[in-house]
């Protein structure tokens, strides 16, 4: 592994940026386009920050580019490999977090990352891998929408072997669940760490299938929810679900840790948050509603994938 290496994720990286950030404008009002925030890491690294807010489809849109590096990885890196406890690092990766306007069209978040944690002397290797995947959070259920996503989730891993997305899959829907509410976060997708299957090139070519599919899952959905008409019954679910979404970046999610302990900047970091959320005390849905459906049926792992629209 060397720096040389790091350099071809990083173009990579950069290009999934700048094609996502274009793919989303395209479904945007002309009025309204990303701002670019580029920032250095006092401690080393830096990163650009793409943020899209007020939109007529997207209240925010974050697709954030960064590469930080330092002396010591942070606890939330080392929680499967402690060995490496005190290893220098490269981190970079691009994370996508997308809230619609429009309570039918669903929250998306995705991430793509290498990490890099050279060798200290002679007795040890350089140690490498990639992690990432993406999700879909709805706030009302469609069928069409479930099964459209995660067909396109197994074709982004099926060219590797019929055996990641069923594994994936099964991650995603234990990462992203809400342990104090006993619930999940959404209806899932892929989520992959410590990947290094099939040595680099094969790694590599599996992260940029998934990066490059999220935007095939994705913006179909978009185009089909982003002018349903709603009202403020609507408005005031998907608040009350935004809070579910920021009681799990907050609490649980290892980007978001990871980012506050490697002293990484926070306004990039919490751009992943929702603009408007609310709470209410003990809060159940009518039985019967579309509120009760997102519960019983959409909040309920299943093979989306296996299933016909």
């Amino acid at each position: 592994m060397s720096l040389e290496t790091l350099k071809l994720v990083k173009t990579y990286l950069l290009d999934l940026q700048s094609d996502l950030c274009a793919q989303l404008e395209s479904e945007e009002d002309p009025k309204h386009r990303f701002i670019i925030d580029s920032w250095d890491r006092p401690s080393g690294g830096g990163g650009i920050t793409r943020v899209l807010e007020g939109g007529q489809t997207f209240d925010k849109a974050g697709v954030n580019f960064s590469h930080v590096m330092g002396d010591n990885l942070p606890p939330s890196a080392t929680i499967t490999r402690p060995e490496l406890a005190g290893r220098p690092f490269h981190a970079t990766g691009v994370s996508i977090v997308i809230h619609p306007k429009n309570p039918y069209a669903p929250t998306s978040h995705a991430n793509v990352r290498f990490f890099f944690a050279p060798a200290r002397n002679t007795d040890e290797s350089d140690v490498w891998w990639f992690g990432g995947g993406f999700d879909l959070t709805p706030y009302y259920g469609f069928r069409e929408d479930a099964i459209d996503w995660h067909k396109t989730a197994k074709a982004a891993c099926d060219p590797f072997g019929d055996h990641h997305y069923p594994k994936l899959k099964e991650t995603c829907d234990r990462y992203f669940y809400i342990k104090h509410r006993s619930e999940p976060r959404g209806i899932g997708g892929l989520f992959f760490d410590d990947f290094h299957e099939g040595g680099f090139e094969n790694a590599f070519a599996f992260m940029q299938s998934i990066g490059n599919h999220f935007g095939k899952a994705y913006l179909p959905i978009v185009k089909r929810r982003k002018n349903t008409p709603y009202g403020e019954r609507e408005i005031g679910f998907q608040r009350y679900r935004h809070g579910r979404y920021v009681e799990f970046n907050l609490v649980y999610d290892r980007g978001t840790l990871f980012g506050l302990q490697s002293a990484g900047r926070t306004e990039s970091i919490l751009i992943s948050l929702p603009s408007d959320v609310s709470w209410k005390y003990d809060y159940a849905p009518e039985k019967g509603t579309p509120e009760a459906e997102l519960y019983d049926t959409f909040l309920v792992p299943q093979d989306w994938a296996a299933l016909t629209r």
